[in-house]
């Protein structure tokens, strides 16, 4: 992890002279070998195929039925959280489903393509925006995908936060560009994939409401919206609603790596009263980046000091959020948040798995 690290540094510093040919050369190389590696690390990808066969296989709705309900299931032998109904939004979910008929091992190895495609994806939305927006396009788009985070946990690890960044980017590119009904709609697409996408909504709103392009972003959001929510009814009625509660409840856990609980353990303090504190902060970090947005700030830029202040915040800290906040940094023109987020990168390589 730590000379991939140095590596990474290297191609960064280095890009433009490299040229798009080895940088992206190199992209595809490494993204491609760890798609075809074995399942790295964490095995929330067997939750996934595990969630789908509960719903078509054994009928059973996977926002109330954990996978030790049916501990018989092909699946069930991989999955850690065997306790844990599903904290995945709808659409995930649904799109899932298919899989449920491919056996274990073939349905393991969509989703590691699904997750390959949507880091590069990732990396060619960021070159691209950050070509706009007066940045260095070959270094945004190995800020992304180089990152020996992304390249072991999301490639890897098969997470679905490649995938729900990769919606989230798309509804950023759309609101830059003058389409806010599709913006709104990827949004919506991306927090019904994960509710951690969320944290970009507030701030194209307000960047929308600022330019009076709002209703346009409503629109397409409201109809996205609908379709979502027509469709998880239809398949699992209000059931799903429980998924985002579940994933906010990670807030009441804590992961050995995160800021504040290492904070709390290095000072010899309580972790409660220091969860506590990290969460104010946040709030109070997001409140001053609305009025900077409101008061004419480059909302992307905001958006991704808001994605830094969650990840320094939250106490459930796994090393794939990182996503989170790399294509929003690649593009940000911010050379401070962008060292942050290399720092942050460095603070995690030691994460282990299981936590």
């Amino acid at each position: 992890m730590w000379v991939g690290f140095a590596a990474y540094l290297g191609v960064l510093a280095a890009a433009p002279a490299l040229g798009g040919r080895v940088v992206w050369g190199t992209i595809l190389v490494l993204v491609a070998a760890f798609a075809v590696a074995p399942v790295l690390l964490s095995h929330d990808v067997y939750s996934y195929v595990d969630y789908a066969r509960l719903g078509v296989v054994h009928d059973l709705d996977p926002y109330v039925h954990p996978p030790d309900a049916v501990p018989t299931d092909p699946a069930f032998a991989e999955v850690a959280w065997t306790e844990s109904t599903s904290a995945y939004g709808p659409l995930f979910t649904l799109a899932t489903y298919p899989l449920a008929w491919l056996g274990v091992g073939v349905a393991v190895a969509v989703l590691k393509a699904v997750a390959a495609l949507s880091v590069l994806g990732l990396a060619a939305l960021a070159a691209r925006l950050a070509a706009w927006r007066g940045a260095e396009p070959l270094r945004a788009a190995a800020f992304v995908a180089l990152n020996p985070l992304v390249l072991v946990h999301v490639v890897g690890g098969a997470h679905n936060d490649g995938l729900t960044m990769l919606l989230a980017m798309l509804g950023v590119a759309a609101i830059l560009s003058a389409r806010e009904a599709a913006g709104g709609a990827a949004l919506v697409a991306a927090v019904a994939t994960k509710a951690s996408a969320a944290f970009v909504v507030p701030f194209a709103l307000l960047a929308t409401v600022r330019d009076r392009s709002w209703p346009k972003l409503l629109a397409g959001a409201a109809l996205a919206t609908a379709l979502v929510v027509a469709s998880a009814y239809l398949a699992f009625g209000w059931d799903w609603l429980g998924g985002f509660g579940l994933a906010g409840e990670n807030q009441s856990r804590t992961s050995h790596m995160s800021v504040p609980i290492t904070f709390a353990r290095i000072a010899g303090l309580d972790p409660d009263p220091v969860r506590a504190a990290a969460a104010l902060l946040y709030a109070a970090l997001v409140a001053w980046l609305l009025v900077w947005t409101w008061r004419r700030g480059d909302w992307v830029r905001a958006a991704a000091w808001a994605a830094l202040g969650l990840l320094l915040a939250t106490s459930w800290l796994l090393p794939w959020y990182l996503i989170w906040l790399l294509p929003l940094a690649a593009i940000s023109r911010d050379r401070p948040l962008q060292l942050l987020a290399l720092a942050l990168t460095a603070y995690q390589l030691g994460a282990r798995i299981p936590l």
